[in-house]
C-alpha cells in the first residue's frame, strides 16, 4: 500500500511538472507551421510503435527521437508538445488483449511532455543568439541533453519507488543503452535541418527509410545482447539458491 502510495505521488509530480514546463513554454512559442507539423506528426506517430525491448530494463525505446527532436528544434512549443503527446500514446497504447493502464499513462504523457517543452525552452532561448560561436549546433545539443535527461531521469525515478531499484544505477544503465541513440538522432535533425534549409522540409522528411535500418539494427543489437546477459542471470539465480 505504501508503495503504491509512493508511486501516485510521484506521477503526480511529473503531472505538474509537466503542465507547469508546457505552460511556460508555450508562453514564449514561436509562429505556428501548420503542415510542416502535420507531416512531422505522422511521422513521428508511425514511428512510435517501431520500438525496442530494453535489455535488463522494464522498458521499451521508440525510433521516433529524431521527428521529436525537428519538431523541438523548427516547431512551436506547443506544437512539439502536443506531437510529442500524440506520439508517445500511439506508442503506449496496449497490443490488442493487452490492459490499458491510465497510472502508466499519465506518468509516459506528462513525462514526453515535461521532457519536450524543456527541451524546445533551451532551444530557444533568447541568451543563445548571443552566442559568439554555432549558436544553433549548441541550441541543438542543449535541446538533446535536455531531452535525454527530461525522459532518462524520471524513468529511473519511477523504477526506483516502484521496483526498489537504485536510481543512480537504473539511470547509468539507461544511459548506456540509449544515449548513443540521442547523438545519432541529433545528427539526423541537423541533417534534416541543411536538407529543408536548401531543398525544402518536403523532401527533408524523406527519412523514414532511414529510421527502419536503425530500428532493424537496434533489434538485432539488443537481442543479442539479452542473449549475453541471460547466462549471468541464470547463475546469480542458482548461487541465490532459487
Amino acid at each position: 500500500m505504501n508503495n503504491t502510495r509512493q508511486i501516485r505521488t510521484f506521477v503526480g509530480a511529473m503531472v505538474l511538472a509537466a503542465l507547469a514546463a508546457a505552460g511556460f513554454a508555450g508562453l514564449g512559442s514561436h509562429a505556428f507551421h501548420t503542415y510542416f507539423a502535420l507531416a512531422v506528426l505522422a511521422l513521428a506517430a508511425a514511428t512510435s510503435r517501431m520500438k525496442v525491448k530494453l535489455p535488463g530494463i522494464n522498458g521499451n525505446m521508440s525510433v521516433n527521437l529524431p521527428f521529436l527532436l525537428t519538431a523541438i528544434v523548427n516547431l512551436s512549443a506547443v506544437e512539439a508538445v502536443l506531437i510529442t503527446c500524440v506520439s508517445t500514446a500511439v506508442q503506449c497504447w496496449p497490443r490488442k488483449g493487452a490492459k490499458f493502464n491510465p497510472q502508466q499513462m499519465a506518468f509516459n504523457l506528462s513525462m514526453m511532455a515535461f521532457a519536450s517543452a524543456s527541451a524546445s525552452l533551451l532551444f530557444h532561448a533568447a541568451w543563445l543568439s548571443h552566442w559568439q560561436g554555432n549558436s544553433s549546433t549548441l541550441a541543438l545539443v542543449l535541446a538533446t541533453v535536455a531531452l535525454f535527461l527530461g525522459q532518462s531521469v524520471p524513468v529511473a525515478g519511477i523504477v526506483a519507488v516502484s521496483e526498489g531499484k537504485s536510481a543512480g544505477q537504473t539511470w547509468r544503465s539507461l544511459a548506456l543503452l540509449s544515449f548513443p541513440y540521442y547523438v545519432v538522432s541529433a545528427g539526423i535533425t541537423s541533417m534534416v535541418q541543411a536538407v529543408s534549409l536548401h531543398l525544402g522540409w518536403e523532401l527533408a522528411l524523406a527519412v523514414f527509410p532511414v529510421m527502419y535500418v536503425i530500428h532493424r539494427s537496434y533489434r538485432l543489437y539488443f537481442s543479442g545482447l539479452s542473449e549475453s546477459l541471460r547466462p549471468q542471470v541464470l547463475v546469480r539465480a542458482t548461487s541465490a539458491g532459487m
